[in-house]
């Protein structure tokens, strides 16, 4: 028996085959012979912003821009009656943003009637799940190396300075103490760079702390070491409660992005800083679903990161700043996964958004 159930959405009634294609969470399109369309799903909807009502029966290229480049394929697809598969195809939102999708094109012949079947598997998510655990295998690989390396270097360090201590406490020549003092200076210069390679080395002292606080606490301090005239704009959602956290360490890590952001804008005209925090549900990090998550965006209109250090931006030393030493990101990172949250970047031309995603845990009552 065919069962029939009653759809508010389009006012009609709908078989349940239809209801279960509404509840899809891959968005559906179905388009006619002359790629008007005529049917999409509840996915598709919220996923290109579109209401099925008003977007019925119009060219899907003109409804979502993104499609034109898809054109010639639905083309070919209705006259060769072959089907088609597209993966990691890029298509343009009508906002404007990017998403990542594997796309089925089905052509579908009934009653002389043609129409295009379309499947739209949204990527991103997946992509960055990969691209996360990618990243957290470098960074313990990666830090275990820099780790012993950085042992080595600290032990003949030690000696070297003594000696240049005993050195300098001996010589009446202020010449030559000129040169012992720049000795000891470098000695120390390099064992506090190779501390900072070594990470962050006591273990971290969870407590409910409020987020905002930390991210006003940046804010002024990078305000006061800014030497150009910059805008820090802020977008905070009051209703986050207080985190489970190291209130020292996210500091950092929120410090090092935001200076990073700073020393990006020099030469840009109208530099300016967004600081967003929201919160999102059912978010996957490192293959663990977490009920509720905080993101938090650092937004800079610089330059953008150069693509070539882009795939390795978080490991130790790989820097885009002739004086940079690549430090504070691989810190920050290490300091996210620390507390199992991940940290992301998008960056283009004029638009560079970094993410830190954190597990949301209430403060106990």
């Amino acid at each position: 028996m065919n069962q029939t159930l009653y759809s508010p959405r389009t006012k009609q009634t709908l078989t349940m085959d239809q209801t279960v294609i509404d509840n899809l969470t891959t968005a559906v399109l179905m388009l006619d012979n002359e790629l008007n369309l005529v049917r999409l799903n509840q996915s598709a909807e919220s996923l290109f912003e579109l209401s099925e009502k008003r977007a019925l029966n119009n060219p899907l290229t003109a409804l979502v821009p993104g499609w034109l480049k898809m054109e010639p394929l639905l083309k070919e697809a209705l006259a060769t009656d072959q089907l088609f598969t597209q993966r990691k195809a890029k298509i343009e939102l009508i906002g404007g943003s990017l998403i990542t999708v594997d796309l089925t094109i089905s052509p579908i012949t009934n009653e002389s009637k043609s129409r295009l079947l379309i499947e739209v598997i949204v990527l991103d998510r997946y992509l960055r799940i990969d691209q996360d655990n990618i990243h957290r295998e470098h960074q313990g690989a990666t830090q275990q190396m820099v780790r012993g390396l950085a042992h080595e270097i600290k032990n003949p360090l030690g000696g070297i300075r003594g000696s240049a201590q005993l050195l300098h406490e001996e010589l009446e020549s202020e010449e030559l103490k000129e040169y012992t003092s720049i000795i000891i200076e470098e000695t120390d210069r390099l064992k506090g760079l190779v501390d900072r390679l070594l990470g962050p080395n006591r273990p971290s002292e969870f407590t409910p702390f409020n987020i905002h606080e930390i991210l006003e606490r940046a804010r002024k301090l990078i305000e006061l070491e800014c030497a150009f005239d910059l805008s820090i704009c802020r977008d905070y959602d009051p209703s986050i409660p207080d985190i489970l956290m190291d209130p020292d360490l996210i500091f950092q890590a929120v410090l090092n992005i935001v200076r990073n952001a700073m020393q990006s804008l020099e030469r840009t005209s109208h530099p300016t800083i967004k600081i967003v925090t929201r919160t999102e549900r059912q978010f996957t990090i490192a293959s663990v679903r977490h009920r509720n998550v905080l993101k938090i965006d650092i937004i800079d209109n610089g330059p953008g990161i150069p693509p070539e250090i882009k795939e390795n931006l978080f490991l130790p030393m790989i820097t885009g700043r002739p004086d940079g030493t690549g430090l504070g990101l691989s810190f920050a990172h290490a300091i996210v996964h620390r507390h199992k949250g991940m940290l992301e970047f998008h960056s283009d031309q004029g638009r560079t958004r970094f993410t830190l995603i954190i597990p949301l845990e209430v403060k106990p009552k």
